[in-house]
């Protein structure tokens, strides 16, 4: 055999397009070259496949081998081409002979694993990804790959996993010598949430403990904004207490997005997702981008909680960067080489002081700032942004008497209402009340003659714009849901709008 072709896979976003790893061997002077788009990564290749051949006591014989990644327009990166590259090799030696069963279902064979120098196969990125475009590609396909990876890339229900140690073991494998038994997905043992961290924590803000609940159960955006020390990072840091667990789908989907991040570690499964990047975070942390094309913190947050405090601190590009994703749900990010699409259904909740000094209509405490400064800073936050933002709730400064308060309720106690409230819209309409449609929020968001009237005066007192009633209206939705209402009830509608006209 002159020519041996072995399945892999490239890597692009949330994709994993098979590759077909071509290898050429004719006589002449010795030479390896690999191509196809590869990147420093793949060219290296050759260097760690010659050396683990050898390590293991097979032959890499003198000859000109040409290695072709096809398709060739599609780019290579990494070192994931090591095992099909060296089985390459040794098929088009003939020191790899297959068995009758791996030979039949040859085509449907898959390989992905980078090697060490001395045969031993590491960890590759996104694994779960891997495996989860590869099943759709070939319903009938066997994945082998690093060991490690194989518990991982076994959360895809029907795509037969082989987890290998070793270059040597897949060669036992392939030749009939050894059988691995696939792998089969095994729950791993997940540290508990966070201690110390219950809604019951917060004293003296018992309204701002209702918005937070309706804020929940609906996936609505919540603003907060209060003098410093009133609770804001409090109440934020609490919402994913009171969020319902995250089902197999929505873990599936954390797990693919944070094996593409080199920097976030992978959060409990069982929980939303919290990110709370530093108001210092540039455009491309926080929405996605660099070279790479790299998700950011917004689909970090995907299925979760993104926490913005000191909002209008950040960057204003940044933050009007945000406005695709919170009306769409995902984030386009196009560069020169590269252009990906990455989920971003987060809820958004923000933080920031009334002015700079943070004390502006303190009952006790003097602000110290100009008109003018006041003026820039609010300034900062565009209307586009805020229109967007369903929930605005201005946290007003509590006294000695905090002390006395009494305590909000336990986080599991809310969480099941919520729980509850979220099935309700689930059953009805397929998604949470955030994200209803035009033509679902007039179904299922419609008005009698009185609620019509109330909505009509607070747009004309307020100055809303249709994007902010349309907004009101899901507030509305949830609140109904929550008191058991079929439809929207005039002191449903009255919360609602109490809710966004609070300051």
């Amino acid at each position: 055999m002159s020519l041996s072709v072995v399945r892999s896979c490239a890597l692009m976003g949330l994709q994993a397009p098979v590759v077909d790893v071509e290898v050429h061997m004719a006589s002449g002077l010795p030479a390896f070259n690999i191509v196809g788009l590869p990147d420093m990564g793949v060219k290296e290749s050759k260097e760690r496949v010659r050396s683990a051949i050898d390590f293991c006591g097979w032959d890499f014989p003198a000859g000109r081998f040409t290695v072709n990644l096809a398709p060739t327009a599609l780019p290579k990166e990494s070192g994931r081409f090591d095992l099909p590259i060296a089985l390459g090799v040794l098929l088009v030696t003939g020191q790899l002979i297959l068995s009758p069963e791996y030979e039949a279902q040859f085509s449907h064979l898959y390989f992905v694993g980078e090697l060490s120098l001395t045969g031993a196969l590491i960890s590759v990125q996104a694994p779960l990804i891997i495996a989860l475009s590869i099943y759709r590609q070939d319903p009938q396909a066997i994945l082998i790959l690093p060991k490690e990876d194989a518990n991982v890339a076994a959360r895809i229900e029907g795509l037969t996993v082989i987890g290998v140690e070793t270059l040597d073991e897949v060669m036992c494998l392939l030749n009939g010598q050894m059988r691995i038994e696939a792998s089969h997905y095994q729950e791993e043992e997940t540290v508990a949430a966070e201690a110390g961290l219950c809604l019951s924590d917060i004293r003296g803000q018992a309204y701002a403990c209702q918005v937070l609940e309706i804020v929940a159960s609906g996936g609505h955006g919540l603003l907060l904004s209060g003098s410093p020390g009133v609770g804001k990072s409090m109440l934020a840091h609490r919402l994913p207490t009171l969020l319902p667990p995250l089902n197999k789908q929505q873990q599936l989907d954390v797990i693919a997005i944070y094996s593409l991040s080199r920097t976030a570690n992978m959060p409990i499964l069982q929980t939303a997702p919290f990110r709370a990047p530093h108001h210092s975070a540039s455009m491309v942390s926080l929405v996605g981008g660099g070279a790479n094309a790299s998700p950011g913190e917004i689909s970090l947050a995907h299925h979760g909680v993104l926490f913005l405090d000191e909002l209008p601190e950040f960057d204003r590009r940044a933050l009007e960067a945000l406005r695709e994703p919170l009306e769409t749900g995902e984030i386009h990010i196009s560069r020169a080489r590269k252009s990906q699409t990455y989920p971003a259904r987060f809820q958004l909740i923000a933080a920031y002081n009334p002015c700079p000094c943070g004390y502006l209509g303190h009952p006790t405490k003097l602000c110290k700032c100009t008109p003018d400064k006041i003026t820039r800073y609010q300034n900062k936050l565009s209307g586009p942004l805020l229109d967007r933002i369903d929930v605005h709730l201005h946290l007003h400064a509590i006294g000695k008497e905090w002390l006395n308060a009494e305590k909000a309720e336990r986080s599991d106690i809310v969480r099941e209402r919520v729980i509850a409230c979220r099935e309700r819209q689930y059953k009805r309409q397929g998604v949470l009340n955030a994200y209803l449609t035009d033509a679902q929020l007039s179904e299922y968001c419609g008005l009698h003659q009185e609620t019509q009237q109330i909505l009509s005066k607070a747009m004309h007192q307020f100055s809303w714009s249709a994007r902010v009633s349309q907004r009101v209206l899901k507030v509305a939705r949830t609140i109904a849901d929550m008191q058991l209402h079929d439809t929207i009830q005039v002191s449903d509608l009255s919360q609602a709008i109490m809710c966004r006209s609070e300051h």
